[in-house]
């Protein structure tokens, strides 16, 4: 699925900038990964919740085993879901015009794109907070986690550094903006889609048998 996206988006932009096709029956905005609330969107919106439910079933079973650091687990779920609902309405982008105001009027170069700032920090700040988590899971559950965050802050983060920098000398309207763009959120597509398969490795691995039930 995620790769028939990029693909459509890859096309729409295609018949955007080699013929015109700006709209194409709402078909171009519909498809185009860097938009807000179309398809793409909330394709990955729903990777998030997803990944959101796995983390609060896990969280729950290691609650109920006593296990260490079960808190952890329920902080990741609510982290996921605020990316869920910031992936929806773009929360993270508003923060670009106060940054900007406070750095001033200059050039920015890869920090065109100025919330890029506090997010890094965040970044940061949360690698410290879930280390001791991170070291507490076993090689091969930690190496497909930091393979699925590689994946995605690459994306998030390192490509989002070389977008910002083609938009600010060369504008948005274009191919070459369109493909980085698209480069950008297919990384966060893949590393969410490997992490929700870390997360369901890691339940195989863990528990025998996981069962819902519900009551009226």
């Amino acid at each position: 699925m995620a790769l028939f996206l990029v693909l459509a988006s890859i096309g729409a932009q295609f018949s955007k900038f080699s013929f015109g096709h700006d709209h194409l029956k709402g078909l171009v905005p519909l498809f185009y990964i860097d938009a807000e609330r179309n398809i793409p969107t909330y394709f990955s919106v729903l990777l998030m919740l997803f990944a959101a439910l796995l983390l609060a079933v896990i969280a729950v079973l290691n609650g109920k085993q006593g296990a260490p650091h079960a808190s952890k687990w329920a902080v990741l779920s609510f982290g996921f879901l605020f990316m869920a609902f910031d992936e929806a309405f773009q929360v993270h982008e508003r923060l670009t015009v106060p940054v900007r105001e406070f750095l001033g009027d200059g050039k920015l170069g890869i920090f065109y794109f100025a919330w890029i700032i506090p997010g890094i920090a965040l970044v940061l700040i949360l690698g410290l907070f879930f280390l001791r988590f991170l070291l507490h899971l076993s090689t091969t559950t930690r190496l497909r986690f930091l393979m699925a965050a590689s994946l995605y802050i690459g994306g998030a983060i390192g490509v989002e550094l070389i977008e910002g920098r083609y938009a600010e000398l060369h504008g948005q309207q274009n191919w070459m903006y369109s493909m980085i763009a698209v480069a950008e959120e297919s990384f966060e597509m893949a590393g969410l889609i490997v992490f929700i398969w870390a997360l369901m490795k890691y339940c195989a691995d863990n528990y025998k048998e996981v069962r819902f039930r519900f009551e009226a």
